[in-house]
């Protein structure tokens, strides 16, 4: 039995085995499965392969897409370059490090935006938002981040609020951050609502819900909103493609 799975904590809200479970039906893949790892700390992890020696690949999601780098033998070029992993290929006993967040947000980003390059705030600093902002780069799409405390050239939700100009010259807003994730549905970033016009446009990387509290305040004020529901699949082929190349 092939087997692969998912380190994260908590995992409740998880799209992962529901997905890789239908794809080995739908496609007729016999002889894998695909199971659910929650670790409580990052330093579990190797005690993991003890009880799974024939794991062949993992996904990995909040919190440990950085925490996870040290555990590694070594990391995809793209991969090191983002400074984050979601997607661990297992062969010959080594642990080899890819990013395939970057993959699935820049094409979900561009089947959305089409041709429009707006400018856009990033909210959030961790591994999802690392994979955003390379994404970003590549895509030439301006952008600036927007984090909870004052960091170096990063932006503070205290900032969008003494300062209006900074929502109205940013009309995309991506969150990278998990706020609004079932079961604490009406979590949000702490942005100023009365800020959202209908020139606006919300990209949230939560897909559970379907429609976010800060994609239904985005879409209540007339402007446009989408999860990232696409993203995840789409990260999810890229995975399965990398640990069977």
């Amino acid at each position: 039995m092939r087997k692969f799975g998912l380190i994260g904590y908590p995992l409740g809200h998880s799209f992962s085995k529901k997905y890789f479970s239908e794809k080995f039906v739908r496609e007729g893949i016999q002889g894998c499965q695909f199971e659910l790892y929650p670790i409580e700390s990052i330093a579990e992890f190797p005690q993991l392969f003890g009880r799974e020696s024939s794991l062949e690949g993992l996904s990995v999601t909040i919190p440990y897409k950085e925490q996870v780098i040290p555990y590694l033998d070594d990391l995809d070029p793209a991969c090191a370059q983002i400074g984050a992993v979601n997607c661990i290929r297992i062969r010959d006993g080594k642990k080899i490090g890819f990013n395939t967040d970057y993959l699935g947000f820049k094409h979900s980003l561009q089947s959305w935006l089409g041709t429009e390059i707006p400018n856009a705030l990033v909210l959030g600093t961790g591994g999802a938002s690392k994979a955003v902002q390379q994404a970003l780069r590549d895509l030439e799409v301006p952008y600036r981040i927007v984090s909870r405390t004052q960091q170096e050239g990063q932006l503070t939700y205290a900032d969008l609020k003494e300062q209006p100009e900074w929502l109205a010259s940013h009309s995309l807003i991506i969150n990278t951050s998990p706020l609004g994730t079932y079961p604490q549905v009406e979590d949000m970033p702490d942005i100023p609502l009365e800020q959202l016009h209908a020139t606006h446009r919300v990209y949230d990387l939560v897909y559970n819900p379907p429609i976010t509290r800060l994609m239904q305040e985005c879409i209540s004020r007339g402007g446009t909103a989408k999860n990232g529901q696409d993203m995840l699949e789409l990260q999810a082929e890229a995975a399965w493609s990398i640990w069977n190349r």
